[in-house]
């Protein structure tokens, strides 16, 4: 039983539809970090779906590709929990739209 292309790409559509809403929509910063790692993992689904119904399946460019992203992206997480957290030890909350100006 082989799954056709066309569902992984409307399964990674779906997936960063739903991260980006809850990136513009929400309110807490870290729900908006939630919406952005979604947004990641759509395009390390379309990048593995590419791959695996490419002509050179077996070259591995496309888990090459998501392994770097995996990195980039828990570096990112990394240092947006600390942008987080360090906000909210100076301003005591977490909300994205209390944030309006980055003066001391």
């Amino acid at each position: 039983m082989n799954t056709p292309l066309s569902h992984y790409l409307i399964l990674s559509a779906l997936l960063f539809c739903i991260g980006l809403a809850g990136a513009v929509a929400r309110r807490s910063a870290i729900l908006v970090l939630i919406g952005v790692e979604l947004m990641l993992n759509a395009a390390n689904l379309n990048f593995i779906a590419f791959w695996r119904y490419g002509p050179h399946a077996e070259a591995l460019t496309g888990v090459m590709f998501v392994l770097f992203s995996i990195a980039i992206a828990a570096a990112e997480v990394a240092v947006g929990l600390a942008l987080v957290i360090a906000i909210y030890r100076q301003r005591k909350t977490a909300q994205v739209d209390c944030l309006d100006s980055l003066k001391g």
